[in-house]
């Protein structure tokens, strides 16, 4: 497939994913109660969120300060509501990359990829107390679907992940942990811890205020990559469209010497969409 094929498949695809129906509850429900809903990650709301995230590097690597990269990240939430007021999530990130960053040992240079990335998701069951209190836990997986083959780790990786936080009208907090293994594939093994704490203040009229940054630790390469997160969000309504728009700005307090992120800065779409998947049980 062509870059510019490539890149139009992805707008359209951004554009369908939009326009799609939206849920009786959160037609009738306010910008209010729908991004207190959003706030939770425990919720029952179904959404599509379409991450553009911008990327700038830094390294020890000849030309590593000069490099940057786009990635848009499709990450659905298909909840299933249980009978007993529980939730079963789903929870898929799929990955487009635009030039991408790839370091040539034999040119001694760096050359930008495109593609389909490597898909990760989450399957976990999860409980909203009328404490406030959430609970989830359940698996995490990273598939090796990348199709171009320098983006592409070979390597299939899994492992349990959990989720503490407390809900309140005016604010969600919580942390988020999850370790994976490498279980096949080629490659070198792989052993990765992931943390997401996260911290919201939702102060009305749709808007939220946050933190939420995502902290990796390498245990073959004892390397942590941390940033520091800055969020803020806007709920409304396009039409009878109920949208989550969101802006976040992360810097990289540490990263792998060689090559790395030095700054992040995200723009996310999320409308609130009907879950066809749960109607089909």
């Amino acid at each position: 497939m062509s870059r510019k094929r490539f890149l139009l498949t992805a707008a359209l695809a951004s554009l369908m994913i939009v326009g799609l129906p939206l849920s009786v509850r959160a037609e009738e429900a306010s910008a209010d109660e729908i991004a207190r809903e959003l706030a939770n990650p425990n919720t029952a709301l179904a959404s599509l969120t379409l991450k553009n995230q911008y990327r700038f590097y830094e390294g020890d690597l000849p030309g590593a300060d000069d490099q940057h990269g786009f990635t848009l990240l499709f990450q659905p939430s298909l909840p299933f509501p249980l009978a007993n007021g529980d939730t079963l999530l789903f929870r898929p990130a799929i990955p487009f990359q635009f030039d991408q960053p790839v370091f040539d040992p034999d040119s001694f240079s760096f050359d930008g990829k495109y593609g389909l990335g490597d898909v990760a998701f989450d399957l976990a069951y999860a409980r909203t107390a009328k404490s406030g209190l959430l609970t989830a836990a359940g698996i995490v997986s990273t598939l090796p679907t990348a199709t171009n083959p320098a983006l592409r780790s070979n390597r299939w990786l899994f492992g349990p992940e959990l989720l503490i936080g407390y809900l309140q009208p005016k604010y969600v907090l919580g942390i988020f942990p999850n370790h994976q293994w490498k279980i096949a594939g080629g490659g070198e093994t792989a052993s990765l811890t992931t943390i997401q704490t996260f911290t919201t203040y939702l102060p009305g009229g749709g808007w939220s205020v946050g933190s939420a940054p995502i902290m990796t630790y390498d245990w073959k390469a004892s390397q942590w990559t941390i940033p520091i997160n800055l969020n803020v969000s806007k709920t409304t309504s396009i039409g009878r469209q109920p949208v989550k728009l969101g802006l976040a700005l992360n810097y990289f307090v540490a990263r792998p010497d060689a090559f790395g992120p030095e700054w992040m800065i995200e723009f996310t779409i999320t409308p609130v969409v009907k879950n066809v998947l749960a109607e089909l049980f």
